[in-house]
């Protein structure tokens, strides 16, 4: 087996992720395995979650029921994780355990990290949702369709029926669904 440092990604059962962490963490210390499994990570991005003109951040796991162990494989470190309550394997081909390629690991990591310096928006709004502004300025009141949404800048068109179907663009937050 390699004695290199890898990163790992072990299965888990549905929702176990934050608990195998955890329990894997208490094992490393009990067991004295922190010269050979060094990091536990449950890949995550932060996204902002808009409904009903409210907006929320929430943490959102990348990869269900998988969490990344970085780790020396060996017939110890393997016992140690293999045996964590809530872990039903490795990936891997067979029963051998497969390593992630270090261009798998930066892409997720640079995931992670992007998704907390600049974390997406989901808006609970689609073309065609009618809309009224509800922020206060020379617009509150406006109603009218949907007719574009740019997420990344959060930002909202829609055709203002108190205009006569001239098109105003808004913040998603000063907006409300009716």
């Amino acid at each position: 087996m390699p004695q290199e440092r890898r990163w790992y990604i072990v299965q888990t059962y549905a929702s176990y992720e934050k608990r195998v962490e955890a329990d894997l963490r208490q094992r490393i210390k009990a067991m004295n395995m922190q010269d050979k499994i060094f990091n536990v990570l449950i890949p995550t991005e932060t996204r902002i979650e808009v409904k009903d003109g409210k907006s929320r951040e929430v943490t959102r796991k990348l990869y269900p029921s998988y969490v990344m162990v970085e780790m020396i494989l060996d017939e110890q470190s393997w016992y140690a994780v293999r045996h964590t309550n809530g872990v039903t394997g490795f990936i891997g081909a067979g029963t051998y355990p497969v390593p992630l390629s270090q261009e798998e690991v930066d892409r997720i990591m640079s995931g992670m990290k992007s998704s907390k310096d600049e974390p997406k928006v989901d808006i609970d709004l689609k073309p065609g949702d009618v809309v009224r502004v509800v922020a206060e300025g020379n617009m509150k009141g406006f109603t009218g369709p949907v007719v574009e949404i740019n997420a990344k800048k959060s930002r909202v068109k829609f055709k203002s029926e108190v205009l006569g179907g001239a098109i105003l663009e808004t913040d998603y937050k000063s907006l409300e669904k009716i």
